[in-house]
């Protein structure tokens, strides 16, 4: 008896301390960190519901992001200077972590591809 009550004791604390985990709205909004595949590229990026500001190498670029539905959406830059800048570029989420998110993106009409995770900053 007094080993089952340590037993459920035990169960109870581990599964209160496994924290906060994100869930698809957490997404939409906030400050993330991106790593690419390589594990060498990253970028920073502030998001709402209409608008991404991303920083890589001490460039900031803006992007309209909208929401295809609670696991996709599309960037699309704001002021494009090229033609690769003004094609919409697809992100995917493939699977929500406890502090981010993997990703698939792509550019429209393009066989680039990119896998990373993208980390919630500010996560509460």
């Amino acid at each position: 008896m007094r080993n089952t009550f340590l037993l459920l004791v035990l169960c109870f604390f581990i599964s209160c301390n496994q924290g906060k985990r994100l869930r698809v709205d957490d997404l939409k909004s906030g400050r993330f960190k991106t790593v690419l595949e390589d594990e060498e590229t990253e970028s920073f990026a502030t998001r709402n519901d209409s608008i991404q500001i991303e920083e890589y190498q001490k460039l900031k670029d803006t992007f309209y992001i909208e929401w295809i539905d609670q696991f996709e959406y599309v960037l699309i830059k704001t002021n494009p200077k090229t033609l690769l800048d003004s094609t919409p570029f697809h992100v995917k989420i493939t699977s929500i972590k406890k502090d981010g998110y993997d990703f698939n993106a792509y550019y429209k009409g393009s066989n680039f591809k990119q896998k990373g995770r993208a980390y919630k900053i500010d996560v509460e």
